[in-house]
């Protein structure tokens, strides 16, 4: 049967609908019943049926959907015991004892977020809460604070090879290429796409010319003045936003250690390195690119971040850090913290066989054939989702909405040249409309953990997240649609933003 038209309501309703309720797991499940109930002759009560017991059972009774998801609670509770144990404050301290000036403070806070890789939302509230008292006393604005925290959250974790993100993604790319029956890997996938994370990627290297060439524009450098002048980190009339649930990563611990949050991060990386060669048939006369490509992921990622609690399990009790109990009580807390994120990316799955089944992306792909031309697709792929997210504050819920049609309608009218570009421009667009969004949790987190003014962050972010964008869309998503160089876009993008700064900034000093 053809649908049409009718194929496409579903996913527009979870557009429509997260942006208006701003509630994406009820946005979503509603477009999945909608959706259910199309298929089922516009039957509700059979629509209801199928939408718990065949699609979102179904989602569950994938081994792969399965694996990833017990992945990413896994990896919660990987985070939670790091955060009680007093690992990732070790690793704060140990950067912050670097810092002797603003520059190198401002320095160190962008490292910390480098460091703190593996989840946007511990990012955020260890990175903020460890340096707003340090960056006080160097007179540096809780603006330029709470902007340098945002842009090494969610930049960082959504490109990093284990975090929470990976699973997610990973989960996105690997059913996306199923529906169309399209055997890659998902996993080598992902890693294909990160020189194609511009707006991800430029965002971080710009944090870096804001802090050494010591110039700001706009709405920051204004903030920055006022400090510089009056010591006032904040305006007068700023309502700093402060929350108990900074509490949730602190630790109790008297000797917090950096090597307990490093050494058991190492763990994870080399088990999925080795894991990967392993599985992938590296011992059985594979070669190292072969075997990665053969890996299943899924089941590698899950031997990482399970070996990386037990190491981190071993340490604390160790050196008597925490008791036994403790231990397991942080692990339980860490995946209940990825309850949320676990159920968009059920609906997700279901909405994507849903979209499957109304053949949503053939009949887009057939409109678009005749409208869109191939090289304006990464483009298009980045704009769309950085509405939406800008809209609903979740790139999650963006990137489960558009990476079904995404990766379809890229072999549909640019084949394989375009696949690896336009996935890329997808998770880093979501990544934006994150960034700019003044209901993001990312960037509510970052002015929570700064203990920032909200809206006086978001003043003072968006000049330079949309700058980053402009170039990134300029000399990055545009010239790829004609088969460009991705590192050369970089590298160009780079100088560029070197330029804007000079042109267009100020040193607070000089002024």
């Amino acid at each position: 049967m053809q649908y049409g038209w009718l194929s496409i309501i579903p996913p527009i309703l979870a557009i429509i609908l997260s942006w208006i309720t701003q509630e994406v797991l009820l946005s979503l499940f509603i477009s999945v019943f909608i959706g259910a109930t199309i298929l089922a002759g516009f039957n509700p009560l059979i629509g209801f049926s199928k939408t718990l017991n065949t699609y979102i059972v179904g989602s569950l009774t994938d081994s792969w959907n399965a694996s990833i998801l017990i992945f990413c609670l896994s990896i919660g509770g990987f985070i939670s015991i790091l955060s009680k144990n007093g690992g990732t404050n070790g690793i704060a301290n140990l950067v912050v004892s670097r810092a002797k000036n603003s520059k190198s403070t401002l320095f160190a806070t962008w490292l910390m977020g480098i460091l703190i890789f593996f989840d946007d939302y511990a990012n955020s509230l260890i990175v903020g809460n460890t340096m707003r008292n340090i960056t006080d006393k160097m007179k540096i604005s809780r603006e330029k604070l709470a902007y340098i925290v945002d842009s090494t959250a969610a930049p960082v974790s959504s490109i990093a090879l284990i975090s929470t993100w990976v699973g997610f993604e990973t989960g996105l790319i690997k059913n996306s290429l199923a529906k169309i029956n399209i055997d890659l890997n998902a996993y080598s996938v992902f890693w294909q796409t990160i020189p194609y994370r511009f707006y991800s990627l430029l965002a971080l290297v710009f944090v870096l010319i804001v802090i050494f060439t010591g110039r700001d524009f706009g709405a920051m450098a204004r903030a920055e003045k006022r400090t510089y002048n009056t010591g006032k980190v904040l305006d007068d009339n700023a309502t700093p936003l402060v929350s108990d649930e900074i509490s949730s990563l602190n630790t109790k611990v008297k000797h917090e250690r950096w090597y307990n949050a490093v050494i058991p991060i190492i763990s994870v990386l080399l088990i999925t390195i080795v894991g990967l060669y392993i599985n992938g048939g590296g011992l059985e006369g594979n070669s190292i690119k072969d075997a990665f490509g053969n890996a299943d992921s899924s089941v590698v990622l899950l031997w990482a971040s399970f070996g990386g609690t037990l190491v981190a399990i071993v340490m604390t009790l160790l050196q008597r850090l925490l008791t036994l109990k403790e231990v397991m009580d942080a692990w339980v807390s860490g995946v209940k913290s990825m309850t949320t994120a676990s159920i968009i990316l059920i609906l997700a799955w279901s909405l994507g066989d849903i979209n499957n089944n109304l053949e949503t992306a053939k009949f887009i792909a057939n409109i678009a054939k005749n409208s869109l031309p191939s090289y304006l697709l990464p483009l298009m792929m980045f704009i769309i989702p950085a509405v939406i997210a800008f809209s609903t504050g979740t790139s999650w819920g963006a990137n489960s909405i558009v990476m079904p049609l995404a990766i379809p309608l890229a072999m549909q009218i640019g084949g394989n040249e375009l696949l690896i570009p336009t996935i890329g421009a997808v998770l880093t667009g979501a990544v934006f409309g994150d960034h700019c969004s003044p209901i993001s949790d990312t960037t509510i987190m970052s002015s929570i953990s700064t203990a920032c003014d909200h809206i006086a962050h978001v003043k003072t972010q968006l000049p330079y997240a949309l700058t980053v964008a402009l170039v990134a869309i300029l000399v990055g998503f545009i010239p790829v649609g004609f088969g460009f160089n991705p590192y050369i876009s970089l590298l160009v993008g780079i100088i560029i933003l070197f330029g804007i700064q000079y042109l267009f900034g100020s040193k607070v000093a000089e002024e």
